[in-house]
């Protein structure tokens, strides 16, 4: 293979690893055992792996005069000109429990125009005419983002499910909407600790909660979402404090058990944008 005699005898002196040098042998004896004990005559995959299983291909001519083929399309790329492959960096998966479904909402909500044009034609099934449409309300008004809306809706729904994608357009709403007190309850910790990603977190034992501590003293002694009790007081009383998105009236009221969403946390709002998450631990 050229790929080989490049990277063995070319310039860079990069060598080659023995587990990469093997690796097309190992891929192509394995089409030539799905051959012989599956009768599998095609490989799929991406451009990338053409080499690998032509190995498989010649292989089984070679050995047993069989006949099998290859098939590869282009491989569809991110915004960075990333490959999508488990080995990559910001990738997304498809099981739950290494992508949520709120990440892998926000995944597709946030590509780029142009990828969201090009993978809306990929992963979903509308029609010609109705990603054209989409395509051109997208053009009249970028800042609206039809494209990846829809995107993120048919592809969230479609992977995980109707309940899902609703639930990740709910959540997307916890730190814009003053209503979203509901929906902090019902979410699940993946995704609020998804959601609340980047924000200031705290963490407190769960013997203040059950001692009743102040939420004065909370917020300023055990954690520092405020300098001082007398800034908070003020901050209180101008109806600019907020517990999991409700608005407190009483800076000296008890923390309680009723207040932990998914029994470990409690989301305090400072103001209009500041918000903490403190973490109750054993």
């Amino acid at each position: 293979k050229e790929s080989v005699k490049r990277r063995l005898g070319g310039e860079s002196q990069q060598g080659m690893s023995f587990a990469e040098f093997s690796y097309q042998l190992c891929q192509g004896y394995d089409f030539l055992h799905l051959y012989k004990e599956k009768g599998c005559r095609l490989q799929l995959g991406g451009s990338d792996q053409w080499g690998n299983i032509t190995t498989g291909t010649e292989l089984i001519r070679r050995t047993v005069g069989g006949e099998a083929y290859a098939l590869t399309c282009p491989l569809i790329t991110k915004a960075d000109g990333g490959k999508f492959g488990k080995t990559e960096s910001g990738n997304v998966w498809l099981d739950p429990r290494y992508t949520s479904p709120y990440k892998f909402y926000q995944f597709w909500l946030n590509v780029s125009d142009a990828d969201a044009e090009k993978y809306i034609k990929i992963f979903t099934s509308l029609t010609h005419e109705e990603i054209e449409a989409l395509v051109e309300e997208q053009a009249k008004d970028p800042g609206l983002r039809p494209l990846q809306k829809r995107l993120a809706k048919e592809i969230t729904t479609m992977v995980h499910s109707a309940e899902d994608y609703e639930m990740a357009v709910e959540a997307s709403q916890i730190l814009f909407s003053n209503k979203a007190g509901e929906t902090l309850r019902k979410i699940d910790e993946a995704t609020l600790l998804a959601v609340m990603e980047g924000v200031p977190q705290f963490e407190v034992s769960r013997s203040l909660i059950t001692e009743g501590v102040k939420l004065a003293d909370l917020l300023t002694d055990h954690a520092a979402v405020f300098p001082s009790k007398g800034e908070m007081r003020k901050m209180v009383q101008g109806g600019g404090v907020s517990i999991n998105k409700e608005k407190i009236s009483d800076p000296y009221a008890p923390a309680t058990e009723d207040m932990l969403l998914n029994g470990r946390y409690i989301l305090v709002q400072r103001g209009k944008k500041n918000y903490f998450l403190i973490k109750v631990t054993e």
